[in-house]
């Protein structure tokens, strides 16, 4: 007799969802922002060389440590590259040598690994209450809910065919309705004729080692900002997302193998890869399978699908990002609808907080940068520093049981 705590065997229908939800995340991931690797790639002057061991690197390290943290412990802890970092890296790369970046790759990429070996970062995780964390996952998610719907403006047939599709599938089998998006999506554009292969090869992508360079500039320039920026840009955010959905893993070993496999793949072009945040969603909360724990499999799935591009280069990226705008971000939208109206719900469900956390809803779906830190950071702050004002309260902030009239004393 099987014992009750031990998890039910795997079969293959529990494949189907958290496959297609990490490759979900990885097409969404390629075909929303890998652009900004490209256009910091052509900023600092790489030649093709160089900007596909770029491609390898990060996508190999993120493939790998998103694998292997998956299948250690058991959850769908899905790893990316640093957008905001990429984004910042467009404008620094314009100023900094290319050696000298990789050398601050390097510092930025051992500081994490400290970071998580300390076990500071659990501590501070802990420290966030669970209505402002739900209340900033929310507000970080709203654009993408927004955008599936905001395609209409843009291309009409294609978003209006997936927001139908969706909202009939789900009227009649909820499990797959993000599976039959992504399917009738590809095939209508394919028969349009709108995913363009022609002139593509399938070549593998070589490493290409770039001895660092260290300087002062380098180091205040790039490695700070960089340091800074996934932290609060990615790491931070991510872990809410883990925590929001049940998962309790800790921050440490993820830090550290992200940390590590940052300070490996550095030379080879990576910037800086992380905990997932909004992808993430995509593979942590229901849409990917019903029951949480099987949704590990998606990050198992994500990781495969990374090292694959990686092997490939710079082929199979362009092939994503051959993907129309409209197609990425309808899709992206409609599979984070459960998880952004689950982050209201848990957001708003304590009354003692709730307007503290829809102050950081708010805040972060405003997306204030200031200072070069994005807006996860900054909602987060003012999300914490409403949750103080309103729901720590004094002794002589406490409520005083009202007197009994003298009608209710006679009665």
């Amino acid at each position: 007799m099987r014992s009750a705590a031990q998890p039910r065997a795997i079969g293959p229908t529990d494949l189907i969802h958290p496959v297609v939800a990490g490759l979900v995340s990885v097409i969404v991931n390629y075909g929303g922002t890998f652009i900004l690797v490209f256009q910091a790639a052509r900023v600092a002057g790489l030649d093709p060389a160089l900007t596909a061991s770029w491609v390898w690197s990060v996508s190999i390290g993120v493939g790998i440590t998103g694998l292997l943290l998956s299948w250690r412990f058991r959850a769908p802890i899905i790893t990316a590259w640093s957008t905001p970092a990429a984004a910042f890296l467009v404008v620094a790369l314009q100023t900094t040598p290319y050696a000298e970046a990789i050398g601050a790759y390097l510092i930025s990429a051992a500081g994490f690994v400290v970071l998580g070996l300390s076990g500071c970062f659990d501590r501070v995780i802990r420290l966030i209450p669970p209505g402002v964390a739900a209340g900033l996952l929310a507000g970080i998610l709203l654009q993408f809910g927004i955008g599936a719907f905001g395609g209409m403006s843009i291309d009409p047939l294609l978003a209006g065919l997936l927001i139908l599709a969706y909202v009939t599938i789900k009227r009649f089998t909820a499990r797959y309705a993000v599976v039959g998006i992504l399917v009738l999506g590809l095939g209508f554009l394919l028969i349009q004729g709108r995913v363009d292969l022609e002139g593509l090869e399938l070549a593998v992508a070589a490493p290409v080692f770039t001895l660092p360079a260290f300087s002062l500039n380098a180091l205040l320039s790039v490695a700070l900002p960089l340091f800074l920026i996934t932290l609060t840009g990615q790491y931070m955010p991510g872990m809410l997302v883990l925590r929001n959905d049940g998962y309790k893993t800790s921050a440490s070993p993820i830090v550290t193998v992200t940390g590590l496999g940052s300070l490996l793949m550095a030379p080879f072009g990576s910037h800086a890869f992380n905990l997932a945040a909004i992808t993430a969603a995509i593979c942590t909360g229901p849409e990917a399978h019903e029951d949480p724990s099987k949704r590990w499999i998606a990050g198992i799935a994500a990781g495969v699908a990374y090292i694959l591009v990686g092997v490939f280069g710079v082929t199979l990226a362009a092939v994503f990002m051959t993907l129309p705008a409209t197609f990425i971000t309808t899709l992206a939208g409609l599979a984070l609808l459960g998880t952004i109206g689950g982050s209201l719900a848990s957001a708003l469900a304590d009354p003692a907080g709730r307007e503290a956390a829809l102050i950081t809803f708010l805040a972060a779906a405003a997306n204030i940068t200031m200072l070069g830190i994005g807006g996860a950071f900054w909602g987060l702050l003012i999300g914490l520093l409403a949750h103080l004002a309103l729901c720590r309260r004094g002794p002589s902030a406490r409520p005083v049981a009202p007197r009994p009239s003298r009608e209710g004393a006679a009665r």
